[in-house]
């Protein structure tokens, strides 16, 4: 499953960030004794495209559906209740299996919003040897920083929030019910996950898969270049 798969989010940073470290290469020797401000121009550039992507991606999993109407992106059940699902759907709980699919995407999509000043705070810290550090790090480099920069706090803040929600939406009650269930049948392995733990993993890869695409488009589609920095940046690409 994508979200089971971090290599497109690599793949697209890291393009992102070579094809516009190659632009800054060739203004810097165009530029002569102003090169030095080209490169920062162009570090400028990366560190707002980063910006644009990250409260876009925010924005679009944090409205209803977000998350549960995206396919790509929608929270599955844990594999510990994936596994049992269609026995219990068997004994007549359909409705509460969907229902917590349903509440688990609604938490994740009430946590969304969280994001946008984690991600503000490390792109903000990202300097030009950053950036550089970043292109000659290896494929993964990208991503490695903007998670080294934002995952723990992201964490921190999602899980409260996760937590809360599921209440609200009835999803502690819902998985409680289901596994009270099942671990009534005979013969089976008692029903266990970490549901918040597991929502919160699954939340925060949703919200990197969505922020790849958005800096795709902003690599590939001058549209969605909407700052002058971008179309200077990434505009004559």
């Amino acid at each position: 499953m994508p979200l089971n798969n971090r290599l497109p989010v690599c793949v697209l940073v890291s393009a992102l960030l070579m094809a516009s470290c190659a632009v800054l290469d060739e203004m810097g020797r165009s530029a002569g004794p102003g090169g030095e401000s080209s490169r920062e121009r162009i570090a400028e550039g990366l560190r707002e495209a980063l910006m644009v992507a990250s409260r876009r991606a925010s924005k679009n999993v944090g409205r209803p559906g977000g998350y549960l109407d995206n396919r790509e992106i929608r929270i599955p059940l844990p594999p510990t209740l994936q596994n049992a699902a269609d026995q219990l759907r068997r004994i007549g709980l359909s409705g509460q299996i969907d229902a917590l699919q349903r509440a688990m995407n609604r938490a994740a999509e009430a946590a969304a919003e969280e994001a946008v000043p984690v991600f503000a705070d490390g792109i903000r810290r990202m300097s030009p040897s950053d950036v550089f550090g970043v292109f000659n790090g290896g494929d993964d480099a990208a991503t490695r920083y903007l998670r080294s920069t934002s995952e723990r706090e992201l964490r921190q803040r999602y899980q409260p929030i996760v937590a809360e929600r599921l209440e609200q939406v009835q999803g502690v009650g819902l998985y409680r019910d289901i596994a009270t269930s099942w671990n009534r049948l005979p013969g089976v392995k008692p029903l266990e996950a970490d549901l918040e733990g597991f929502l919160t993993d699954r939340a925060l890869d949703g919200l990197f898969f969505v922020i790849a695409a958005e800096e795709q488009r902003i690599r590939n589609d001058p549209v969605a270049r909407t700052t002058e920095l971008l179309r200077e940046v990434f505009g004559g690409r």
